[in-house]
C-alpha cells in the first residue's frame, strides 16, 4: 500500500495538533505537484478528512480520474484540550505523566496511541478485505500517527523505533501488509 501524509500544514511551530483542522501552508502546494509525480498509478484511494489531507487526496484523485473514500478512522491523534495550545503553555504535569505512557495514556479529554492503533487497523483491515482491488495500487492519504501505526503493525517496530523517524510530507511510502 502507498501512504501519503498530507502536505506541511498552516500552523506555528510548537503548537500541539492533531485533529485540529487547518489549511496547508504555502509550500504545501509545491509538495503536493512533487507528489502528483512521485506517486505511482492508483485504482483507489482513502483518506482521512482532514482538509489537509483533502487537498492532496483531491488532487491524486483528479489525476486518476477515481472517487476518493474519506475515513474517520484516517485521523490524527485527538490531542483533547491539548489542540491548538502552544506546548510551552501546556501543564507541565499533565504532559509529563502523558510522556510516562503516551501509548496507554490519554491526553486530557483526548486519545492515547492505543486508540489510534486500534481504529486505524479497524480500517486498514476493511481495505485489505476487498479481495477485488490490487492493494499496491492503494493510497491512504493520512496523518503521521495512522502511519506509525500501521509500521508498528506491520513491520513489527517498537513504538520508540516508529517515532524515531518523522513520515516526510506529501511523500509516497510503501508498506506492504505481512503475508
Amino acid at each position: 500500500m502507498i501512504f501519503l501524509r498530507h502536505p506541511t500544514p498552516d500552523i506555528p511551530p510548537n503548537v500541539c495538533y492533531g485533529r485540529t483542522d487547518m489549511d496547508i501552508a504555502d509550500i504545501g502546494h509545491q509538495q503536493i505537484i512533487k507528489a502528483l509525480s512521485d506517486t505511482p498509478p492508483l485504482t483507489r484511494i482513502f483518506a482521512s478528512p482532514a482538509l489537509r489531507c483533502r487537498k492532496l487526496a483531491q488532487q491524486i484523485a483528479a489525476r486518476e480520474s477515481l472517487e476518493l473514500t474519506f475515513d474517520d478512522r484516517l485521523w490524527e491523534m485527538h490531542m483533547g484540550d491539548w489542540e491548538g495550545m502552544a506546548w510551552r503553555d501546556i501543564d507541565r504535569k499533565e504532559s509529563e505523566l502523558w510522556l510516562q505512557d503516551t501509548h496507554n495514556n490519554s491526553t486530557p479529554n483526548g486519545e492515547c496511541f492505543r486508540d489510534v492503533q486500534q481504529r486505524v487497523e479497524e480500517c486498514i483491515d476493511a481495505i485489505l478485505a476487498d479481495r477485488t482491488h490490487d492493494h499496491q495500487q492503494t493510497a491512504i492519504i493520512c496523518h503521521a500517527s495512522p502511519i506509525r501505526a500501521t509500521q508498528m503493525a506491520w513491520h513489527g517496530l517498537s513504538f520508540k523505533q516508529a517515532f524515531a523517524v518523522s513520515p516526510p510530507f506529501a511523500t509516497p511510502i510503501t508498506i506492504d501488509p505481512p503475508q
